[in-house]
């Protein structure tokens, strides 16, 4: 019995910890988006490099 008079106040901070973490989650944007960062990993955002030219002392040294 006198285990009970330590486990109730430690479930009821338990609790209210959780509800506090889960209110910062909330309150800071945590579940605003939940879809959009695994589509983001799928999308290419890569752009192909344009081709590089080449000098005129690279055109030289080539001839």
């Amino acid at each position: 019995m006198e285990s009970v008079y330590l486990l109730i106040p430690v479930s009821v901070l338990l609790v209210f910890g959780i509800a506090l973490a889960f209110w910062w989650s909330v309150r800071s944007g945590q579940f605003d988006d939940l879809e959009g960062p695994g589509f983001r990993v799928l999308m290419d955002d890569d752009l192909p490099q344009p081709p590089v030219e080449k000098t005129a002392t690279e055109k030289a040294e080539k001839v």
